[in-house]
C-alpha cells in the first residue's frame, strides 16, 4: 500500500515566497516554534544544504526554509495582520525588523 504522502506535490518555500496560508499552517503545527529535531536537512539541485520545516495540506507538502526572519515572524504571528490579504499572497508577509546587538548599540549612541 502506498503512503498517502508519496502523491503530494512538494514545494520548497523561501521566506520571500511565504504566504499567509503557509504561515498560519506553520504557527498551527509549531505553536511554540520549531526545534532542531523538527528541521529537515537536504541538498538542493545546486548541492547546497537546505534546512526546512515541513507543513502539509491535502495536496501539497511544503518545506519552508528556516531562517531568523521565519522564527521572528512565527513568534509575532497575529492572523488579524493578514485579514486584508489573499491567503496565497506572498506580498502579505513582510520582513520583520530584526535587531542585532550591534544595531541596538548604534541606536543608543
Amino acid at each position: 500500500m502506498k503512503n498517502r504522502n508519496e502523491n503530494l506535490k512538494r514545494v520548497i518555500v523561501d521566506f520571500k515566497k511565504l504566504t499567509p496560508e503557509i504561515l498560519a499552517l506553520l504557527v498551527e503545527k509549531y505553536p511554540d516554534g520549531y526545534d532542531e529535531d523538527q528541521i529537515i536537512s537536504f541538498r538542493n539541485q545546486h548541492n547546497e544544504i537546505i534546512e526546512a520545516v515541513e507543513v502539509t495540506t491535502s495536496d501539497t507538502k511544503y518545506l519552508v526554509k528556516v531562517s531568523m526572519k521565519l522564527a521572528v515572524t512565527m513568534e509575532n504571528y497575529d492572523e488579524d495582520d493578514y485579514e486584508d490579504f489573499a491567503g496565497d499572497d506572498p506580498e502579505a508577509v513582510q520582513d520583520p525588523e530584526i535587531l542585532d546587538e550591534d544595531s541596538e548599540e548604534e541606536d543608543n549612541d
